[in-house]
């Protein structure tokens, strides 16, 4: 171990010396650090990243035939999806269809191919309980006796495609593609498209949302900026007040002051702005999801400004000002690029939390108000077809990353500027 003395009376020997015990230092530093954000790492993992990589598997996995039907997936490993497959291929279906029904798996069996054929449940079904009595083939004539669909391509070419262990339907369907009855991918028809025209919506939306937050919010924050620091810390409990009361309460307000009988309407009426009879509609559509989904990200807006423009100091507009810049002018081209940052945080933050948003629209978006992410939990909880909700959690996962890649190329290295 070096010591002053030893650095002192040999000075090139010590300075090494003294470098490599300041880089052990800064390597135990380093360490110690690293150490300390195990749990935080772990705690992402548990709650974030592990369940990222599930719903990846889930929008591609495709286990249900490989495991009840393994010998009808093993007889069309071979089969040209051109002319309808050998008596051995529908033997095998025969007996796993038989075994199936024995051990209940039919059901799950007839949902995977109803998620994709509509029909095919019922199918799946009377076809297990009709083999069930019978003992003996041939298979070919029995099974088209018991169903035509059974002596015609498209059943067999949905059989052939769902064999393999992962599929790309869920994300076909997630933007409205299917598979015609010839096995080509074609888009659906415009009055059966949903997924599409849900997620036009929600971006649009979350981008209105987020510019009308931003034109309540600037006003507001620089107001704050400027006035004194007792006053703004006073008032700033006003902005953060909505972070202590429920948002189902607050929804529930919104509620009772945009229905048609609510109070809005009420004093529109009272004060002849609107005829009783003709009473706007502000709720369960998508002007009710805009206003109350505004002023919940509201404060999300608030607070980056709010910390950006606290740190800018008035003399730069003053010296502007007295340079011959008319007021306005000095403000949008002194000021205004000061608080680019807040502004692209604010955006950020909020348009990627509307992106997102469930219960909102769930409660006060009616049937034109709804967002994507409604309808990811219909498929969770209503339909259960977890896979496609996988498939449209992917995509607007992927929506949200590409918008952050946007605003990092252009924002993120302090490239915004206007002139």
């Amino acid at each position: 171990m070096s010591t002053p003395v030893d650095i002192v009376s040999n000075p090139v020997a010590g300075g090494t010396r003294l470098r490599v015990l300041l880089r052990r230092v800064e390597r135990r530093r380093k360490t110690i650090a690293f150490l300390l954000t195990v749990p935080l790492l772990l705690y992402l993992g548990a709650i974030f990243f592990i369940p990222m990589v599930n719903m990846l598997y889930l929008s591609v996995a495709n286990p249900t035939l490989a495991k009840f039907m393994p010998r009808t997936v093993e007889a069309l490993s071979d089969w040209t999806p051109t002319a309808l497959p050998p008596e051995r291929t529908y033997a095998a279906l025969a007996t796993d269809l038989k075994a199936a029904r024995s051990h209940g798996t039919f059901g799950r069996v007839g949902k995977r191919l109803n998620e994709e054929v509509p029909g095919m449940f019922g199918l799946i079904g009377k076809t297990s309980f009709q083999l069930s009595k019978i003992d003996r083939g041939p298979w070919k004539p029995v099974l088209i006796r018991i169903d035509p669909q059974w002596g015609k391509l498209p059943v067999w070419r949905l059989l052939h495609r769902e064999s393999s262990p992962y599929t790309p339907d869920y994300f076909l369907g997630a933007l409205d593609f299917h598979h015609s009855e010839s096995g080509h991918v074609v888009r659906e028809a415009s009055y059966n498209r949903i997924y599409v025209p849900l997620f036009v919506r929600t971006l649009w939306m979350s981008a209105f949302i987020t510019i009308l937050a931003l034109l309540l919010g600037y006003p507001l924050a620089y107001w704050l900026s400027i006035l004194p620091p007792r006053t703004s810390n006073l008032l700033m409990i006003g902005v953060l007040l909505p972070f202590w009361t429920s948002l189902l309460v607050r929804i529930t307000a919104w509620i009772v002051l945009l229905q048609s009988h609510g109070v809005v309407n009420s004093v529109l009426v009272h004060f002849g702005i609107v005829d009783d009879a003709h009473r706007p509609k502000l709720i369960y559509n998508q002007l009710g999801t805009i206003i109350v989904m505004t002023q919940v990200l509201l404060p999300i807006m608030i607070l980056p400004l709010y910390s950006v423009m606290r740190g800018i100091s008035p003399s730069y507009m003053r010296a502007a000002v007295s340079l011959g810049a008319r007021p306005a002018l000095a403000f949008w081209r002194v000021y205004m690029p000061l608080t680019l940052p807040g502004i692209g945080a604010g955006g950020l933050l909020v348009f990627i939390l509307s992106v997102g948003y469930y219960i909102t629209p769930a409660l006060v978006g009616g049937q034109t108000g709804q967002f994507i992410s409604n309808m990811i939990a219909f498929n969770v909880q209503e339909s259960l077809n977890w896979g496609l909700a996988a498939a449209l959690g992917v995509l607007l996962t992927v929506f949200a990353l590409v918008f952050y890649t946007i605003y990092n190329r252009v924002a993120g290295v302090g490239r915004i500027s206007l002139g």
